[in-house]
Order: structure tokens, then sequence, then C-alpha cells
């Protein structure tokens, strides 16, 4: 159950995985979320069995190791409670995060490792997306790195390119392929003939690395909360 300021209704989230979210407003008695859950039960077994055909049922839990295989690291996670606080902060040394504070809150715990895994995937990104930019001979202006439920990545058309946090799970290959893809929109802002025969010019195996990259959002681990 995930209280919310802004709801005014009660709503299920059924995720790929098996995990279901009620979202529901404040001040929402118990009572009455219970019956909203046994009215909607046929729906949401009705959505997890079809789920279930493409994606393996998890618990979610907070993890105590993240792999992040697009920059080959094995990063582990402390949790170090701390009396009386209630927010959660991180600190990133010798490829350990450390979350400190209010640490049996996971929802607080989950937005601190959001925070800095968009600190890493910018650290990581940028200089590989300059990179490319001089490769292909197509500028960009500025990187924005969000955690899009729908879409790995996508360019304005004023130059920036928004790059999902997500993608340090992938494979490189996968990565390098979505920025090539991304600048190749400064030239064609659509998903025409010509877009894909510059995507081939830098990337030949574009057809496969695509398809790839569509399946890939089973690779994304479950408490991060994308489903």
């Amino acid at each position: 159950m995930r209280p919310s300021n802004r709801a005014k209704r009660l709503s299920i989230k059924v995720f790929p995985r098996g995990r279901v979210e009620v979202v529901v407003p404040r001040r929402t008695s118990s009572r009455a979320v219970k019956a909203f859950i046994e009215e909607n039960r046929d729906w949401i077994q009705r959505a997890r069995d079809s789920f279930s055909r493409n994606f393996t049922p998890e618990s979610f839990a907070l993890p105590r190791e993240i792999l992040l295989p697009t920059i080959a690291a094995r990063i582990s996670v402390r949790y170090l409670p701390e009396a009386g606080a209630n927010t959660v902060r991180y600190r990133f040394s010798n490829e350990t995060v450390t979350l400190t504070g209010d640490t049996a809150n996971e929802q607080l715990c989950v937005d601190a490792l959001k925070r800095w895994l968009s600190g890493l995937a910018r650290q990581a990104f940028e200089p590989r997306l300059q990179a490319l930019a001089r490769l292909t001979e197509i500028p960009y202006t500025r990187i924005h790195i969000r955690m899009q439920r729908t879409c790995w990545g996508s360019r304005s058309s004023t130059g920036t390119v928004s790059l999902n946090l997500c993608l340090l799970f992938l494979a490189p290959e996968l990565t390098r392929y979505l920025l090539i893809h991304e600048l190749c929109h400064g030239r064609h802002m659509n998903h025409s003939k010509r877009f894909w025969t510059l995507v081939s010019r830098f990337e030949p195996a574009f057809k496969t690395l695509d398809r790839r990259l569509g399946e890939s959002w089973r690779d994304v681990p479950n408490w991060l909360g994308i489903y």
C-alpha cells in the first residue's frame, strides 16, 4: 500500500513480476481499502496470470548487492539505521553505497538509491554520449537523466537527450545502441527509412539490438519500482 497526497481515488497497479501496489489517498479508512481490494481481487489475479507468461514472479526486497552490467560494476549496499531519523541519505565509496537514516522505511531507501543511480548514470553516460556525438557528427545540447517507465530514452526538438537511469542494468552494447539511436534523431525526428539507414551506419546490428532492448525491461530489478 502506498499513501499519496496527490491521489484523488484508490487505484491498483499490478507489476509484471507479480507485485501489487494499492495507491491510497490520505485519510482513507482501512475498511475502505480492504473493500476496494476485495472488489478487484479477480482483476488482480487475471493481470498477474497474464504477466506470469513472460515474467518470473518476484517478491519485493531491498537489495544487498546491485549489478550494473553497462559499467561492469558490482555494488554492495549497506543499511545503517539512525534513531529518530525521518529521511535516508546515501554515501558511495569503495564500490559500496551506504544508506543512513530511517532505513526501516523501504520507500525512503528506494528513493535514496534512485538519487544515487541518477548521479552515477550521468557520470557514466555523458562521456559516452559526447564520444558518440563526435563519431556520428550529430550534436546535442544537454543530457537529462530520468527514470521513465515506458521508454529507454528520447530526444527533444531542442537537442536535449533524456536517458533512463535503468540503462545501467543493461548490457553495454544495448546502452551504446540506445545512445546512437537518440543521437540520430537529431537528423530525423521519426523512424523513417532514412533514420534507420543513418543508424545502420554506426550500428549495423541495430535490428537485433533494438529487439533485445525492447525485451530488456525484465532486467530492471523489482525493487526499483519500474514494475
